[in-house]
C-alpha cells in the first residue's frame, strides 16, 4: 500500500503545484512513468475521483461557491441530525479532553508511542497512547524533525517510544475507515480550545466555513482570531477537520502543516463526496 500512498501523494503535490496546468491523463502517465491504466484506477481509489475532476475541485471559485453554502449545510445538517459532535466522513471520532490535573502535569506519567508513515497526503507522524490518538500532523511542507517537535511541544514532559511499524500500520487504518467504524483521539487543550476542536467535528465532509462563521456559532461573533488561533492548534490534523474552514473571500488561509496540504484535503473531500453521490 505504501507504493500506492507515494503515488497518489505525488500526483496530489504536482496537481496542487501546478493549479493553472491542466493535466490530462496521459501527460501524468508520461510524467511518473505508469501505465495510464494504473494511475486512474490507483488514483480513483484512494480519492475517489478521476484526477481531471481533482482538478476541477482545486479551483478558487469552486471554493467560493462552497464557503456561501457551507453555513445552510452546517444548519441543514445539523437540524436533520445528519453530521454532529463526532462525524468525520461518516465516522464516528470519539474525542476525550484531558482532565485539568493533567493538563497541569503538561504529560508526565503519561508514556506515548509515536511514528512517522506515508499517507495519500503525504508523510505524516503519529502519536497515540491506550486512550487514543494525541497528535496527527502532516511533513510534505514540514521538515519531519520540526513536526516531531511540534508534538512534543504539546506534550513536554510526556516519555516518547518510537515505533514507525506501528505508526504505519495506524495511518493506513486511518485512511481505510469505513462509514461506521470508530477512531479515538484524547486531546490537550484549554477549554476553549477544546470548544473550537469540538465544533469543527459538527462541519459536514466537503463543507466549507470562514473562520467568521465558526466564530458566531461558538456564540463568539467577535473572536474571529481567538478562533483562528485555537484552529492552528489542532493537535490531531484531518480527524479533527480544521482543514474545512477557509477565508471569507475563498481562500485557504494558513494551515500549520502547509497550505498546499490544506488545498489537497479539501479537494481531496470534494471528490471522496462526489465519488460517493
Amino acid at each position: 500500500m505504501n507504493d500506492q500512498f507515494e503515488l497518489v501523494s505525488r500526483i496530489l503535490r504536482l496537481l496542487a503545484d501546478e493549479p493553472d496546468q491542466k493535466w490530462s491523463l496521459p501527460e501524468l502517465s508520461d510524467h511518473f512513468g505508469v501505465s495510464a491504466h494504473h494511475l486512474q484506477r490507483t488514483f480513483r481509489r484512494f480519492v475517489g475521483v478521476s484526477p481531471k475532476k481533482f482538478q476541477q475541485f482545486l479551483d478558487k471559485q469552486r471554493a467560493v461557491a462552497r464557503l456561501k453554502e457551507g453555513q445552510t449545510v452546517l444548519d441543514t445538517a445539523l437540524d436533520l441530525g445528519l453530521s454532529g459532535p463526532g462525524r468525520l466522513h461518516d465516522l464516528l471520532v470519539t474525542a476525550e479532553a484531558i482532565t485539568p490535573g493533567e493538563a497541569r502535569a503538561l504529560g508526565r506519567g503519561v508514556r506515548m508511542t509515536f511514528g512517522s508513515g506515508l499517507t495519500p497526503l503525504g508523510p505524516a507522524i503519529l502519536a497515540w497512547t491506550g486512550r487514543g490518538i494525541t497528535f496527527l500532523g502532516f511533513a510534505a511542507e514540514r521538515p519531519e524533525n520540526e513536526v516531531c517537535l511540534q508534538l512534543k511541544s504539546q506534550w513536554p514532559r510526556a516519555e516518547f517510544d518510537r515505533d514507525d511499524t506501528s505508526a504505519q500500520l495506524r495511518l493506513d487504518t486511518i485512511f481505510a475507515l469505513k462509514p461506521g467504524e470508530s477512531v479515538a483521539v484524547w486531546l490537550r487543550g484549554s477549554p476553549f480550545q477544546i470548544k473550537v476542536w469540538e465544533a469543527l467535528l459538527e462541519i459536514p465532509p466537503a463543507t466549507r466555513i470562514s473562520y467568521g462563521q465558526l466564530a458566531r456559532r461558538l456564540g463568539k461573533p467577535g473572536a474571529s482570531r481567538a478562533v483562528g488561533s485555537a484552529i492552528g492548534r489542532n493537535p490531531v490534523a484531518w480527524l479533527i477537520p480544521c482543514h474545512r474552514v477557509i477565508t471569507s473571500l475563498g481562500t485557504p488561509g494558513g494551515y500549520r502543516w502547509g497550505v498546499k496540504t490544506k488545498m489537497i484535503m479539501n479537494s481531496w473531500e470534494s471528490g471522496q463526496a462526489r465519488g460517493a453521490a
